[in-house]
């Protein structure tokens, strides 16, 4: 984690915006983020809002390991992407998932659904954790040096 010190400006400034994306990309549809398009039809919990944060966080940062630098380079794409995608199923709606609901009903969602959704805040932010880790430790184990491109 101490690699991310000597990140270059543009490598922030990526995180930053990714986490803005992230954040809105998980946010709106799950209605975290009051809007218009969509309605809880539960409140959100308290646990959601850390774990939106901390996963929009954690993703911008990941996505900024793909900003090419020197000596950039690593794996993780898949449990960023898993880290992405459980983020988004921890802080829903339990009843406005309709795969949910169609598997176990409103009450089986209530039920059983939403007690595991603060376990799958926690493993959502445990892949991107995991996928920050890969990638860097992927950047400082194979270095890609730098080709000029002089012709």
């Amino acid at each position: 984690m101490r690699d991310m010190l000597t990140w270059p400006a543009r490598r922030w400034v990526a995180a930053a915006g990714g986490a803005v994306f992230a954040a809105f990309l998980v946010g709106v549809p799950t209605a975290v983020i009051p809007n218009p398009l969509f309605a809880r039809m539960t409140g959100v919990t308290w646990w959601s809002w850390p774990v939106w944060v901390a996963a929009a966080l954690l993703s911008g940062v990941v996505l900024a390991t793909y900003v090419r630098t020197p000596d950039g380079g690593g794996r993780g794409g898949r449990a960023g992407a898993g880290g992405g995608v459980l983020s988004v199923l921890a802080v829903g709606c339990p009843v406005c998932n309709k795969l949910i609901v169609a598997l176990f009903g409103v009450a089986g969602a209530m039920q059983w659904w939403a007690p595991l959704q603060p376990l799958l805040g926690l493993a959502s932010v445990g892949l991107l954790v995991g996928a920050l880790r890969m990638r860097l430790r992927a950047e400082r184990a194979c270095p890609v040096p730098i080709v000029s491109a002089a012709r």
